[in-house]
Order: structure tokens, then C-alpha cells, then sequence
């Protein structure tokens, strides 16, 4: 081996070294660059609190990966585990699986089920101690694969249509008989959006583009379904 290329495999090594990925050492936290723009960009109160979230959640979870959900940062960890925002005046901090963590305090800020909803300054935040122990129960909760169940919702009443509405589907004999065989969760998304129209020039104009969607056999939203 020449001594060049000794002294290439050498600096190699020492690069390898210092970005800690030799076989052996602990995973490696996921920054995401975007994350650092967003607390850049928040408000001076928030840079802090932003901060401290993120510290507190590396601190609990050394793999977890960072990245931006809704124009927010998210935290993640086999699958969704928390997330920050800041506001005008407030940040939030929430935990996809909040209820389940008996770590939490309850009597810190507001507490919204999964977290805090309006967090003001850092003096609002619980212990870094106790933030720490809540990431590392919420890491632990999606290590085992835990779910939170999920109140069923009752069903909706159907509703009624308005008389011009039934007017319409009549006049169209294909429109009718095809609502007639609907579902009411499939009539009450007509039915809403027709009648939730702000003016009559959009009502009319709703009203027959529902009549020809109804009569192919179309839900409401179906340009937004799986095909």
C-alpha cells in the first residue's frame, strides 16, 4: 500500500470514528434540516420551548427521526410517536398515543389527552426528567405494538331531503332510482352539501352536478377514492 493511499484510509477511518457510526455504538438520532428552519422561523418565545421538546425527545428516544407532518414538526419512532408546533403566543407539544401515558402530569398547563395545548415559555413545560421519561413511554408503546382504542362513534340519523332536492332526483328517473338504493351516509353527503351552500346560484349549480354524479351511480367524493 503506497503511503498516499495509507493516509487516505486512515483519515477514512478517523471520519468514520467521529460520525459514530463504528460497528458496535448506539443508533444514530434522524435529524431533519427542516426542523431547524422551522424553530429559526418561530417566534423568539418559542425558539426555546421548541428546543427543549427536541432535546427532551433525542434525549428519550435515540432513534427517533425527525421529519414535517401538516407543516409541523413530527417525531417518529415505528410509526407516529409525537409531535410540536408554535403559534402566535402558544406552542403545543402532543403524543399520538397521550392517553396511554401515565407518565404525564396532570397538572401541567393544559392538558388536551396528549399532551399540552398551550405551552407560553419554557417555565411551562414540565421537568426535562419527566419529559424525557414520557418519550421513552411513548417509545415503548410503539416497541410493543400498543393501539389506543378508539370510542365507536354512534351513527348519524339520516337525513332528510330538502323537497327541491327530491324534486330534481324525480325528474331524473335513472338519479332517483339510483337514490333510492344509496345508503343514507351516501344521501347525507348530498344532502349536505346542497343544503350547506352559501348562496342560491350555488345551490342550483350543486344540485345539478349531484343529480348527474347520483345518476352514474357516484358518491360525493368520488374523485377522491381508491381505485
Amino acid at each position: 500500500m503506497t503511503s498516499q493511499r495509507r493516509e487516505r484510509t486512515v483519515a477514512a477511518a478517523g471520519a468514520r470514528a467521529r460520525r459514530g457510526d463504528r460497528q458496535g455504538d448506539a443508533p444514530r438520532s434522524a435529524t431533519d434540516p427542516r426542523i431547524d428552519a422551522y424553530i429559526a422561523k418561530a417566534k423568539p418565545f418559542a425558539q426555546p420551548i421548541l428546543k427543549r421538546i427536541r432535546q427532551a425527545v433525542h434525549a428519550g428516544c435515540p432513534g427517533v427521526v425527525e421529519t414535517i407532518k401538516w407543516s409541523v414538526p413530527a417525531f417518529e419512532y415505528k410509526g407516529p410517536m409525537c409531535g410540536m408546533a408554535a403559534f402566535k403566543a402558544h406552542c403545543l407539544m402532543g403524543f399520538w398515543k397521550g392517553p396511554l401515558i401515565k407518565s404525564m402530569p396532570k397538572d401541567n398547563v393544559t392538558r388536551a389527552g396528549a399532551g399540552w395545548g398551550r405551552v407560553e415559555s419554557v417555565d411551562d413545560l414540565p421537568d426535562i426528567k419527566v419529559m424525557i421519561r414520557m418519550v421513552k413511554e411513548a417509545a415503548a408503546l410503539n416497541d410493543a405494538g400498543i393501539k389506543v382504542a378508539r370510542a365507536d362513534k354512534a351513527p348519524k340519523p339520516p337525513l332528510k331531503a330538502p323537497a327541491y332536492m327530491l324534486a330534481a332526483l324525480k325528474a331524473d328517473k335513472k338519479a332517483f332510482a339510483a337514490w333510492a338504493a344509496s345508503s343514507p351516509s351516501h344521501q347525507r353527503e348530498y344532502i349536505e352539501w346542497i343544503t350547506e351552500a352559501k348562496s342560491d346560484a350555488t345551490r342550483e349549480r350543486r344540485l345539478e352536478t349531484a343529480v348527474g354524479w347520483i345518476a352514474e351511480g357516484k358518491r360525493r367524493n368520488w374523485k377522491y377514492e381508491r381505485k
